[in-house]
């Protein structure tokens, strides 16, 4: 479907096209993607009133004292999803959040990076985002059930029959562009069994939806294939973890300023490095995220660097519209929303307040002897949380109530893996199945 979609456009295609489900999509604040499910019939009421849900039911939302929120559909989303039946099909709408008089809810993450993106727009930007996000592909038992044997031995852009997940990268692909989505390139990563798609560039709220979807098509056809796609960190501490790198441009009057050599490009940047620490918990939202840093081009340090990928945000070798800045700390665990609204109002603050860039640093920091002279990125979870909680930054841009409620969650993460004796195996056990 196309942005200026509307819903009286939705009834008639749904109409007509024997769409029978509709698919009410959200993600809760942790990350997590749910939807309800309704019968076509009640789709006009949808888009009027919305489809209650129990809020204190999902993660990180209202408490059971108020818990009732309505789910609105966005018309421009609608998807119809092709690995369900094509008689009495289902389609899927991503949806904002309600209270019950129709006013915005605070936390709905969806509504916070339309605010972020309104915000570029009125400072005269567009932000452009595109993702490459990684994933592993694991076995499953005769119950279907996943097992930690990964789908195949391949390394970084191996061929089969080393890359066994050709097939299956294809079927992915082709079923994003069916969902109106733009996957660039697809290669096995450098884990055994591990896969990436790198998406086209896009308005940011459009690439968190795609992000989201992404997440679900993946997992669906993985699971046709009768296997188990998991979008976990660090599966395997021996292996490279899975990251969700962003790439970043800034568009003025259609031109791409990264490609000038605008000076909004280094503020923008000494935007995003002055808050790394302050939007950390958001960006890497799982104890599991931690293993990560300092290894496998995942970076430990809010340094940057031209091409270097030891680095927190490298500026890629690209020209024209093209012309971009990467951030590599993200992993595909995070609320997208949430994730790219952060990053967003980094980079605006960056450039509202004519940041200085640091210099760039032009080494190798997996290989470095461990430096005071460079910012570290939290340590862990715990670590992450505190600076969140303490962040001017983060309570300029986030409603109290959800910074609150999002930081005392993943302490309590944090504190209870602290009392594990096996942290890895007690992280696999509590999100392997469900990442």
């Amino acid at each position: 479907m196309h942005m200026n979609q509307t819903s009286q456009d939705v009834l008639q295609f749904v109409a007509e096209n024997d769409v029978k489900f509709i698919r009410l999509a959200f993600c809760d604040l942790s990350g997590f993607q749910k939807n309800i499910a309704i019968q076509s019939s009640e789709l006009q009421r949808a888009f009027e009133e919305g489809i209650s849900f129990d809020a204190s039911a999902a993660g990180g939302f209202a408490g059971v004292e108020d818990s009732d929120l309505f789910l609105v559909p966005d018309p421009a989303t609608l998807s119809v999803l092709p690995w369900r039946p094509a008689q009495g099909r289902v389609a899927r709408m991503f949806c904002g959040i309600v209270r019950p008089d129709g006013a915005p809810y605070d936390a709905d993450a969806r509504a916070l990076l339309k605010q972020a993106a309104r915000r570029a727009a009125e400072m005269g930007y567009s932000v452009q985002v595109g993702a490459e996000c990684e994933f592993y592909l694991f076995e499953t038992d005769e119950y279907d059930r996943p097992t930690m044997i990964p789908h195949d031995r391949g390394g970084y852009c191996d061929i089969a029959p080393l890359d066994r997940g050709e097939n299956i990268r294809r079927e992915i692909c082709l079923t994003l562009e069916s969902l109106g989505m733009r996957p660039e390139s697809s290669h096995h990563e450098q884990g055994p069994g591990q896969n990436e798609v790198d998406f086209r560039y896009t308005g940011a709220l459009t690439a968190a939806d795609h992000l989201l979807g992404f997440k679900a098509a993946v997992k669906s056809i993985a699971a046709q294939s009768g296997l188990y796609a998991s979008f976990l960190p660090k599966p395997f501490l021996e292996y490279s973890g899975s990251g969700l790198h962003i790439n970043l441009s800034l568009f003025q009057d259609g031109k791409n300023l990264f490609a000038h050599g605008a000076p909004e490009m280094d503020h923008f940047m000494a935007g995003l490095l002055a808050h790394a620490c302050d939007i950390t918990a958001f960006l890497n939202p799982l104890t599991n995220s931690y293993a990560r840093f300092g290894a496998f081009e995942a970076p430990k340090y809010a340094t940057w660097s031209r091409g270097n990928r030891s680095q927190l945000i490298r500026i890629p070798a690209a020209r024209g519209e093209y012309s971009r800045i990467e951030l590599r700390s993200p992993d595909p665990a995070c609320n997208p929303y949430l994730a790219l609204a952060l990053i967003i109002h980094a980079g605006l603050d960056g450039i509202a307040d004519a940041l200085p860039l640091t210099p760039p640093v032009d080494i190798n920091l997996y290989d470095a002897e461990p430096s005071n002279a460079y910012p570290l990125l939290p340590r862990g979870l715990g670590e992450a949380a505190e600076c969140a909680a303490a962040s001017d930054f983060n309570r300029r841009h986030l409603p109290a109530a959800l910074l609150r409620r999002y930081c005392e969650q993943k302490r309590r993460e944090a504190e209870r893996m602290e009392r594990t004796e096996n942290r890895h195996q007690t992280e696999l056990k509590l999100y392997f199945d469900r990442v």
